[in-house]
């Protein structure tokens, strides 16, 4: 797994998205993984907040990897959401958070799990595309930067 393309639908990916805090939030990355993805939206948003509930995924810049195990899942996919209002997500360097990108991976997907994070970590921590996610006008065009090579180029 080495490209966006493996990981995330054109119905994963939103711009805009209003929440008030982590948790309400999770709750719609779980509405969301379910209509694109076929998952129980209370399971997907259960393991994300108990994800975080070991320390937060926000790793700074206003970005944030929430990621959880989900049982029945084949493989790795990922949400990605750019929040109308950035939020408090305790990130490392105390800055809210308005880029996440969610991954949800089977149990035991260990090692594409790792590379799917990689990948996408590696991607966000480019100012560059971070700035061009923070300025794209919709879903359609969000879903363009991950699909284009861009996300690729910037990791």
């Amino acid at each position: 797994m080495t490209e966006f393309s493996d990981l995330l639908l054109p119905g994963a990916v939103v711009a805009n998205l209003a929440a008030s805090a982590r948790k309400p939030l999770f709750q719609q990355i779980g509405a969301i993984a379910a209509s694109a993805y076929g998952l129980d939206a209370g399971g997907v948003a259960n393991a994300l907040v108990a994800r975080e509930k070991l320390g937060s995924t926000g790793f700074g810049g206003g970005v944030a990897t929430p990621h959880g195990r989900i049982e029945g899942l084949a493989h790795v996919v990922g949400v990605f959401a750019r929040l109308a209002q950035p939020i408090d997500f305790k990130a490392v360097d105390d800055l809210p958070v308005d880029i996440v990108f969610t991954l949800l991976s089977p149990p035991d997907a260990g090692a594409a799990h790792l590379k799917a994070l990689a990948l996408v970590s590696r991607s966000l921590r480019d100012r560059a595309f971070v700035a061009k996610l923070r300025g794209a006008g919709s879903p359609d065009a969000l879903y363009a930067l991950f699909s284009t090579g861009e996300a690729r180029d910037a990791a």
